[in-house]
């Protein structure tokens, strides 16, 4: 694609980065393809290749951002789905994540939008403060259908029946391996998930712990920024990012880090990033050093499963039914079968697809996948609860093609998948890791004992 920046715009970093993406675009339209939002809407200015246009047009005039192409930007899930069909390399997500902070910076949103973008930048990162908008919702829940708002109507219809006791390993800590250390990790316990369901990291320490890693929470990380950053509002997810960052060198220059463990993938697209969001500060180096790091916790698992213990007995089918007994069930009711759900973040952000798939599958479980399995949930951090009308279409697609499976359970590797899918569905839904604690000496997951 030609662009026309002059070489005065061309000194912003944002604009330069937005020109090499523009450039390496040829039109081809191979992104509409797999781009949920077309897919539904079918208007080509909701596709990745309308949106660029719309993006090159607002970059190149410096114009005001216009209604109508702020529409479209917002519609984009930042799914990215497209970076994994595109043929030729664009990278799409450093563009439209640009273009939202030039439409932060330059669009007078209505009163409405800006109210609601505040409020979820003032509470989701907080795991406190969630969880007291959370007993709000639940509160509020009956009254949903009188809400004129439809986004506050999906905020308290998304909100969970059950919200979860405070799990303490969550605290700035350190748990020893058992037996011989082979890693030693730091653990990003994240924001929402803090709130939403504190089994996943309770999980993810007691089978890092199993297969002999020293797991550290370190003092001073908390969000990964994503949220804020996918609103357009840099200066505060640089703000949370950059303490993850001093939080993680500090150990990293104390007793070392092999990794940095990530069970949330929206948060891990992320983290890998940081080199990228801050390569013109004075962060750039540390900011480097963290991303070279981070791991999604299946990139791990991989690393230590093969010389793990796993139980004798696979998890089987009448496991779900109800019973606290170690995962074994009847052999003539066969494994527990598993519609596994590929977190966008995780298959086209981190570029991450068999890890999660084999780990199960050598777990003893039979592992199933859905139709379209490439296209999104619907969740996509804060999208479900901007986007409401599309986020449902999304999800009801999602959800069918999961149930015409016939699971026993849904697994997924985001918290954000899990909880829009299990609005959705009465099939237990379940991050990964959970079942693999269970099938390597951890409890049956919380989800799974109502089942039946």
């Amino acid at each position: 694609m030609q662009t026309n920046f002059t070489p005065e715009q061309l000194t912003d970093p944002g604009t330069e980065r937005a020109n090499q993406i523009l450039r390496t675009c040829v039109h081809c339209g191979f992104c509409t393809a797999t781009c949920p939002t077309y897919q539904v809407l079918g208007d080509e200015l909701d596709s990745p290749r309308g949106r660029i246009y719309l993006i090159k047009d607002m970059l190149e005039n410096e114009r005001v951002p216009d209604e109508k192409t702020v529409k479209h930007i917002d519609r984009c899930l930042s799914c990215l789905a497209c970076m994994t069909t595109c043929p030729s390399g664009v990278h799409y997500m450093h563009l439209v994540d640009h273009a939202r902070e030039y439409i932060e910076k330059h669009y007078d949103r209505p009163w409405s939008d800006r109210a609601l973008r505040w409020l979820l930048a003032r509470i989701l990162p907080y795991p406190g403060r969630f969880r007291l908008a959370l007993l709000g919702a639940k509160i509020g829940r009956p009254f949903a259908r009188f809400m004129p708002d439809p986004r506050l109507r999906a905020m308290l219809t998304m909100a969970p029946k059950q919200i979860p006791p405070v799990s303490r390993n969550d605290d700035p800590q350190s748990f020893a391996p058992r037996g011989e250390r082979r890693m030693r990790v730091a653990l990003m316990t994240g924001c929402a998930q803090k709130a939403l369901n504190t089994d996943i990291n309770d999980a993810t320490i007691r089978l890092l712990t199993r297969l002999g890693c020293e797991v550290v929470v370190a003092r001073g990380a908390g969000c990964c920024g994503a949220l804020t950053h996918h609103m357009g509002k840099t200066a505060e997810s640089h703000g949370t990012a950059a303490q993850n960052i001093r939080a993680w060198v500090t150990e990293m220059d104390g007793a070392g880090l092999d990794a940095i463990v990530i069970n949330t993938s929206g948060c891990g697209t992320t983290v890998k990033d940081y080199g990228h969001m801050f390569r013109n500060s004075d962060m750039a180096g540390d900011a480097a050093r963290v991303a070279g790091i981070a791991r999604d916790v299946s990139e791990v698992l991989a690393q230590l499963m093969p010389e793990a213990p796993v139980r004798a007995a696979n998890p089987a089918r009448t496991e779900i039914a109800g019973t606290d007994a170690a995962p074994g069930g009847r052999p003539d009711r066969g494994p527990i079968r598993v519609a596994y759900h590929a977190a966008c973040s995780l298959q086209h952000g981190q570029k991450i697809k068999d890890h999660p798939k084999a780990l199960l599958k050598a777990a003893g479980f039979e592992v199933v996948e859905p139709a379209d399995s490439h296209l999104c949930c619907g969740s996509a951090g804060t999208y479900n609860l901007m986007q409401p009308e599309i986020s449902g279409q999304l999800k009801d697609r999602k959800v069918r093609t999961l149930e015409a499976k016939a699971p026993d359970v849904i697994a997924a590797g985001n918290i954000g998948c899990m909880m829009q899918i299990a609005s959705g569905t009465g099939v237990p839904v379940v991050h990964s890791v959970e079942l693999l604690d269970w099938a390597s000496g951890g409890p049956k997951p919380r989800a799974l004992g109502a089942r039946g």
